[in-house]
């Protein structure tokens, strides 16, 4: 791997776990104030948001950076700079109109999430997701431009202004959630719906933090982005018709990319309730799995995901300008490396989450056999989750995009035909099965056509693969054997005690899996030199 897509990964990859950690530990306070009934209207309400937001960005950053990285190979920054500045006028448009759409479809997006039982005996109404989905709107106003910036800067190789912004948006977002809905509920006694609203408007308020951070650096880096512009080659004069039809070829699969997993989720908001009541549940018991579902096992089991969210963001710019100069070894090297690397880091932290589910769960919200049962059946899904990103980052690379909104649309045609009837049979977990199963089927496409376009022979990273997940089985039958010891000690139903069993056991399970790494020299070929300065550090055979 090269070292400037291992920096940009790296640096990416701070940036996007730090940002998930944070937008994780924040649920342990948030749920405290609101409770099962606030976390459902949230999930309700952010959702719908998530899809909006994706297309009202348009799959802009990775969009802008192909874009970008294409015309730099070329040396012509113009290009680039051309687009960014017709670009900011498109996207303020983009923000305001969406938000419009947004803010006024609310009622029948409401609807649409609230239409499951005649015998409605819940506390969440139609009415009151109006209000939380009409809250979180106004973000759209603002996300689209700032997501312009991101992908001009990432498209320059730039990865450091996404990272840092993505920090300070979640933090900003965080502390106004926890503000907002303690100062409602406690200071103004006021309802949960006004708490709920409070908490998704902060999706806003952090945006705009981000803004100003993406400012800050556009202000710092502007006099190297004008040298690069002195040098352009003055060779290309690419209309600005033709450049918008190129962001849109790039765009359109960046698009059902960002939705894929809101699309998941939204066919568990319209199909989830119904098959739950069908079965004999209540329309509260159904919202409270719903909760435990989409929002307090999905905040947990999506963090092994941002390795593979930086090197989605990493990987276009980079796989472009290979494929561009056409230097198929070198991007085949990069592959190599991205699916190894992806996989040493994705599977044991998906099979530790499953392994401990107990006291994770314990920890982040409240000691509970269903949300117990469904992270440990959930935890493992976010290796497909990981993978699919990645897949999809690698045929936007090599200007096969097309095939992404096939893969898409034939894994949410699974999902759909067998969500009802898989969730009659396992309840909560069926709807998890059948997420796995529409994800697999489009992972698989995906790969099959990696296989074919870029000519990438797939046996030597299968090998390590095959490798990788022995090291997984290995650790996961460590860690396994020693938590049950601890149990025989420690309660998984006390916070306190759940904190140090996933300590010991995460120490005790990340020791052997690395053990492992070391002594077969797996981690020299995936880290290269990084692993051989440790190795000095601590004065271990090289």
């Amino acid at each position: 791997m090269s070292s400037k897509l291992l920096r940009g990964t790296f640096i990416l990859t701070v940036g996007t776990i730090l940002s998930k950690v944070i937008g994780l530990f924040y649920v342990i306070p948030f749920f405290a104030i609101v409770g099962d009934y606030g976390t459902a209207l949230y999930s309700f309400s952010y959702i719908p948001y998530t899809i909006f937001i994706s297309i009202a960005t348009a799959g802009v950053p990775l969009a802008v950076s192909k874009f970008i990285a294409k015309y730099n190979a070329l040396e012509e920054y113009a290009v680039g700079r051309k687009l960014f500045k017709s670009g900011v006028a498109v996207m303020l448009a983009t923000g305001v109109f969406s938000f419009l759409i947004m803010y006024g479809t609310a009622p029948g997006l409401a609807e649409i999430v609230m239409n499951t039982s005649g015998e409605d005996q819940a506390k969440i109404t139609a009415e009151d997701v109006t209000t939380v989905i009409r809250a979180v709107s106004f973000a759209l106003i603002v996300v689209p431009f700032m997501s312009l910036i991101r992908g001009f800067f990432q498209g320059h190789q730039s990865m450091g202004p996404s990272a840092v912004s993505q920090v300070v948006e979640q933090i900003v977002r965080i502390a106004f959630v926890l503000a907002g809905a303690f100062f409602v509920l406690n200071v103004m006694d006021g309802d949960m719906v006004t708490a709920v609203s409070v908490a998704t408007f902060a999706a806003f308020i952090g945006a705009l933090g981000s803004l100003g951070v993406l400012g800050w650096y556009w202000v710092k880096r502007k006099p190297h982005l004008d040298q690069l512009l002195a040098e352009d080659k003055k060779t290309l004069d690419v209309p600005l018709k033709k450049i918008y039809k190129e962001i849109l070829v790039y765009a359109a699969p960046f698009v059902f990319v960002g939705i894929a997993n809101p699309l998941f989720q939204f066919v568990d908001m319209m199909t989830f309730n119904r098959a739950m009541i069908a079965i004999g549940n209540s329309q509260n018991e159904a919202n409270t799995a719903f909760s435990v579902l989409n929002f307090q096992s999905h905040k947990l089991v999506i963090i092994p995901v941002s390795l593979a969210t930086a090197f989605s963001l990493t990987l276009v710019p980079s796989i472009t300008t290979a494929f561009t100069a056409n230097d198929r070894k070198g991007m085949r090297r990069q592959l190599d490396q991205t699916f190894q690397v992806l996989m040493y880091l994705t599977v044991p932290a998906a099979v530790g989450i499953a392994l401990l589910a107990e006291p994770m769960y314990t920890v982040f919200y409240a000691h509970n056999d269903l949300g117990t049962e469904v992270l440990a059946t959930y935890a493992p899904v976010a290796i497909l989750f990981a993978l699919f990103s990645v897949t999809a980052a690698i045929l936007q690379g090599i200007n096969e995009q097309r095939f992404t909104i096939l893969s898409l649309l034939t894994g949410l045609l699974v999902k759909l035909s067998l969500n009802i009837p898989l969730i009659k049979l396992f309840e909560t977990q069926g709807a998890v099965i059948s997420t796995a199963l529409g994800y697999l089927v489009a992972i698989i496409i995906n790969m099959l056509v990696i296989k074919k376009f870029a000519k990438y022979p797939m046996g030597f990273v299968t090998r390590r693969i095959v490798l990788i997940l022995v090291f997984s089985g290995l650790m996961a039958g460590a860690t396994a054997a020693f938590y049950r010891v601890l149990v025989q000690f420690m309660s998984p139903a006390s916070k306190f005690h759940s904190i140090l069993l996933i300590l010991i056991s995460a120490i005790v399970g990340a020791a052997v899996y690395f053990y492992l790494g070391f002594r077969t020299k797996l981690l020299d070929r995936l880290f290269g030199e990084r692993v051989a300065q440790i190795k000095r550090k601590l004065r271990l055979p090289i």
